[in-house]
């Protein structure tokens, strides 16, 4: 599969998927390019032999900081466009492969993959509490930086 139709292919899957999370209409379309910025992210890393665990974190990052940047531009919740921004990063096919291997009866090979999918679980937990954290103090300095020129005056 080429980039350029796995960001396609993302930005499609977001729009429908924002759409049974009922998001409201006008978000719509940023919803669909932070899941294909994220997508796009992700596939290139990987395509760059990164790896899926580190990949992950990156595309989740973008996602996040995208999520908090479109949020304060169009005066919207964080949440409208990182829930649905993060599902190309989410390991499905991890869980489905654990599942499957442990109904087939390979240990190993369900442990692998649960393993793996609780590492990618855990780096995007991870990038999400990275960004918003970056946000939440640029927030409170920009806060205190307002507050001391209301006092000089």
């Amino acid at each position: 599969m080429s980039l350029i139709a796995g960001i396609i292919g993302s930005f499609v899957a977001i729009l429908c998927f924002a759409l049974l999370l009922e998001c409201p209409r006008r978000y719509l379309p940023m919803a669909g390019i932070v899941g294909a910025v994220g997508g796009g992210v992700y596939l290139f890393c990987v395509r760059c032999g990164l790896g899926t665990v580190f990949s992950s974190f990156l595309s989740g990052l973008i996602i996040a900081f995208m999520s908090h940047m479109f949020a304060r531009i169009f005066k919207a919740p964080v949440t409208v466009f990182l829930i649905p921004g993060i599902l190309p990063t989410v390991p499905g096919a991890g869980m489905y492969r654990t599942v499957y291997y442990i109904l087939e009866g390979k240990r190993s090979m369900s442990a692998y993959y649960l393993t793996q999918t609780l590492e990618i679980a855990g780096m995007i937990a991870l990038a999400i509490f990275i960004a918003d954290t970056f946000f939440k103090l640029i927030t409170k300095f920009a806060k205190t930086d307002n507050l001391e020129k209301t006092e000089e005056k």
